[in-house]
């Protein structure tokens, strides 16, 4: 059979993600068909009798018959409800709706939900949420989003034009096509933004309309299941649940599971062998985040939420496989599917890069996926707190790229004698609860480390100059020689040695000065005086002479490898006419 959709609603802080769903339910409610969503342990179950009353006609005009029976909306706060909702290969979201307010556009976590999305190549359409809130917009409740347009005036029509474009123009620099839904010229080439106000309802039937379409259009071969088949599902939460201690909240994306099943249940170490004592299926419309307000039944298919009780659930881990075994032949091998479904997210490269730990199998996955996409080795991911062997191992890296010497801490604690330790070795810990801002925290410490570094060897080394003797301005023809110069290319300091066109050194600048006055440095195209100790002019100088900086091998190679960025492509030309004239 074909079952729903599980829809992913991600987005940043208040704009709108839970507003959207309420406004669903609360549109059903006034419907009087309170009874026609089931909310789910996260999630809410839209049948598709509601999405064609919400539509309207507009269900009509699709070029596809509507076959699936519903949609499953992931409503769990936070992104981790996202990444936690994993399996083999990507995610069970089999589709992304990805919130913007209109008004402000994208937010760090509208960007990290992105990446999220790009990493586990899950498709997905925008909502351009709050139009009702742009300056002169003339609400129009519950009305299809093109209707209430062409209600509006043409400079408010021309306001919502703009801002739609700035969101287009964002993802586009992202690297997608999009467009507003209505001007979509192909739905698998260009992401469609609809947009919609959740507060009035505005543009809610299009939103369905387009998400519906999608769905069945292109996703109709991964939505098959075979309901008689061994329920497969992943833990969005482990909690406690007054009465029947430790619980854990699932969703089913294939089979089925029934009271009493043996089920597997991922974990750090060894997985859990157990049998259900109570499915618990939430009461329609019911939050089911506060009470016991729980239907004990018999059995859940696919697609569907579920508090599942079992014995010695402690060590579950949020983000790991649930399966069921039909037979005590399957244990073993389901066991270990899902060591080593668990065990690639836990790389340990033995090659030189940063230690990730995080709170949960999906958020370590796409922390991992996300440092990868920047180019950022990963040496070692694990869960669980920070602990002492993990500094050890920065340490280790440290002493091959110091860069490379942090921690990235994802929704896990740092004990404090953990965290002076980190300071007294130079370790830097990143942590916090957003992966794009811990990535960007790295990125910026690096920048700062590589310019700081890059400050110090400029100070260190002897660069590369090239000046021309002028005819006419011979001060003093030996001990020192004092002459003026023009400095072609680079920049000339005192205290280094200077060589002719043949690679012989001439003599050692004492001193450097402008216009009377010493100076640390001479750039190109300045012309000043300099006194060179072991030049004679006449015999191995002369006016007109060239010369060049006799810059020390080890300094060469410095320029070449970690200073070339700063260095232009006439000083990186000398560098090569140096190394030739020192052969």
């Amino acid at each position: 059979m074909i079952r729903q959709p599980i829809v992913s609603v991600l987005g940043h802080i208040d704009h709108g993600k839970t507003t959207l769903l309420d406004r669903i339910r609360g549109t059903t409610i006034t419907a009087k068909e309170a009874g026609g969503i089931t909310q789910h342990i996260g999630a809410t179950e839209v049948p598709i009798d509601v999405v064609k009353k919400i539509c309207g006609p507009l269900l009509l005009n699709l070029d596809v018959k509507v076959t699936i029976p519903g949609l499953l909306f992931i409503d769990t706060p936070g992104h981790a409800a996202f990444t936690n909702l994993r399996k083999r290969g990507g995610s069970i979201s089999d589709i992304g709706v990805l919130i913007v307010d209109v008004n402000e556009g994208f937010k760090l976590q509208t960007y990290e939900a992105l990446k999220i999305l790009q990493s586990y190549k899950t498709p997905f359409l925008v909502v351009a949420n709050k139009i009702d809130l742009i300056p002169g917009w003339k609400s129009n409740p519950n009305l299809p989003f093109l209707k209430s347009l062409r209600d509006q005036r043409e400079d408010v029509q021309q306001v919502l034009d703009t801002k739609i474009y700035e969101i287009v123009e964002t993802l586009y620099q992202k690297g997608m096509s999009s467009e507003r839904f209505d001007r979509v010229k192909d739905f698998t080439k260009q992401v469609a933004v609809v947009p919609i106000s959740a507060k009035t309802g505005e543009g809610l039937p299009e939103f369905l309309m387009v998400l519906t379409g999608l769905t069945q259009k292109y996703l109709e071969e991964q939505l098959k299941t075979d309901v008689s088949g061994p329920g497969k599902g992943t833990i969005l939460e482990v909690k406690k649940t007054e009465g029947l201690g430790t619980t854990i909240d699932v969703i089913i994306y294939d089979g089925s599971i029934k009271r009493g099943d043996t089920i597997i249940v991922g974990t750090r170490a060894e997985p859990i062998v157990t049998n259900i004592k109570a499915l618990l299926k939430p009461k329609p419309l019911k939050e089911i985040r506060i009470g016991s307000q729980f239907d004990n039944v018999e059995e859940v298919y696919a697609a569907a939420g579920i508090k599942i009780a079992a014995p010695n659930l402690d060590e579950a881990l949020a983000g790991s496989p649930v399966y069921v075994a039909q037979n005590p032949s399957e244990i073993e091998k389901l066991k270990s599917e899902i060591k080593e479904e668990i065990g690639e997210v836990q790389i340990q490269t033995g090659l030189k890069g940063v230690i990730v730990k995080a709170d949960t199998l999906g958020s370590l996955e796409a922390l991992v996926k996300m440092l990868e996409g920047e180019n950022i080795l990963v040496r070692k991911a694990g869960f669980g707190d920070v602990t002492r062997k993990d500094l050890v191992e920065a340490s280790a890296v440290k002493k091959e790229d110091p860069l490379l010497a942090a921690i990235f801490a994802f929704n896990v604690k740092v004990p404090p004698d953990v965290e002076k330790e980190a300071s007294d070795l130079d370790i830097n810990i990143f942590y916090g609860d957003i992966v794009y801002a811990l990535i960007d925290n790295y990125k910026e410490w690096v920048k700062s480390e590589t310019e700081q570094t890059k400050e110090q060897l400029i100070k260190k080394v002897i660069l590369p100059a090239q000046i021309r003797i002028l005819p006419g301005y011979v001060f003093r023809q030996s001990k020192p020689a004092i002459v003026g110069v023009e400095v072609e290319i680079g920049t000339l300091v005192s205290k280094c040695d200077l060589m002719n066109e043949s690679g012989n050194v001439v003599g050692s600048v004492k001193q450097v000065q402008e216009e009377g006055n010493p100076v640390s440095e001479a750039k190109a195209g300045k012309k000043v005086a300099v006194s060179i100790q072991g030049a004679v002019v006449g015999r191995n100088v002369k006016e007109g002479d060239l010369l060049y900086v006799d810059v020390p091998k080890k300094d060469l190679t410095l320029l070449k490898t970690k200073l070339s960025d700063i260095l232009s492509i006439e000083e990186l030309q000398l560098i090569e006419k140096i190394e030739k004239l020192k052969k």
